[in-house]
C-alpha cells in the first residue's frame, strides 16, 4: 500500500479543513515546498496536492506555489482542485505535474473529462470522487448531486480510467477513521485501483486500509493526522508501504 501525504493550499499556505468547510481552515505552514521536502525525506513516493482556492472558484491564487513544487520535487505529485478544462489539464501536465485529478468536471463536462482520460491515459488523468452518503459532491464540496459514486466510477472505468481517489467527506479532517465500506464496494464492483481519502487519524486506521488490499484499495491519503502529530510519516511508511 502507498502512503500518500497531502498538501492542501489556501492562499499559498498549507492548511487543513474539517469536512471541506473553508471556515474551518487551520494553517500549518507558509512554505509548501518545505513541507513537501519533509515528506520526501520521510520516504513518500507520491504527494497529493489540492488547490483549495481553485476548488472554491478562485483560479490562479496558488499557481506560483504549485509551479515551484513541480520544478523542485524529486518525487511525483498529483494535483486536484479547480481543474475543469482541457487547457488546464494540458497546462499542468506540461509543467511537471505527474497526475491531474478531476472532480467537478466529471459531471459538468463529462465528454471533455473522458477525452482527457483517453488522450493522456488513466494514470495521468484520474478521478477524484468525493461523496456524502454515497452521492457525489462537486464545486469544492459545496454542491451536492444525486449521482451515486459507484455509478460515476463505473462509467469512468469504461472510458479508460484505471484508478480513482475516493473521499468520504463526512470523515475528512475529523481523525475518526475512514469510511471504507463504500470504497470497498466501488473497488470490487468496478475493478478500479482505489486510493482511500478522509478520516485517517492513527496507525490503526492505516492497518485497516492495508487489510483491504485484496479488495483493490492500493493507497491511503494522509493529511491532518500528520500535521497534528497523530502519525509519524516515516514510521507509517516503514510499517505499511510496499
Amino acid at each position: 500500500m502507498l502512503i500518500i501525504p497531502a498538501i492542501d493550499l489556501l492562499n499559498e499556505k498549507v492548511v487543513r479543513l474539517s469536512r471541506g468547510l473553508e471556515n474551518t481552515a487551520k494553517s500549518y505552514s507558509g512554505d509548501a515546498l518545505e513541507t513537501a521536502r519533509s515528506f520526501e525525506k520521510a520516504g513518500a513516493k507520491w504527494i497529493h496536492v489540492v488547490n483549495l482556492d481553485g476548488a472554491f472558484g478562485r483560479p490562479g491564487v496558488n499557481d506560483r506555489v504549485i509551479a515551484s513544487l513541480a520544478r523542485s520535487l524529486s518525487v511525483p505529485f498529483e494535483l486536484g482542485g479547480g481543474i475543469r478544462t482541457a487547457d488546464q489539464i494540458d497546462f499542468w501536465l506540461n509543467r511537471g505535474v505527474s497526475r491531474v485529478v478531476l472532480g467537478s468536471a466529471l459531471l459538468e463536462n463529462p465528454e471533455m473529462a473522458e477525452r482527457a482520460i483517453q488522450q493522456y491515459g488513466g494514470d495521468a488523468v484520474t478521478a477524484g470522487i468525493d461523496m456524502k452518503g454515497g452521492r457525489v459532491s462537486i464545486r469544492g464540496w459545496l454542491e451536492d448531486t444525486t449521482v451515486e459514486g459507484l455509478d460515476l466510477a463505473a462509467r469512468l472505468k469504461k472510458a479508460g480510467l484505471t484508478r480513482v481517489i475516493l473521499t468520504d467527506i463526512e470523515t475528512d479532517g475529523m481523525l475518526g477513521g475512514p469510511g471504507l465500506d463504500r470504497m470497498i464496494t466501488i473497488a470490487e464492483k468496478t475493478g478500479l485501483a482505489v486510493t482511500a481519502s478522509g478520516g485517517v487519524g492513527s496507525m490503526e486506521d492505516l492497518a485497516r486500509i492495508a487489510g483491504c488490499g485484496k479488495s483493490g484499495i492500493e493507497a491511503a491519503i494522509v493529511g491532518k493526522a500528520l500535521y497534528e502529530k497523530k502519525l509519524d510519516l516515516a514510521e507509517a511508511i516503514r510499517r505499511f508501504q510496499d
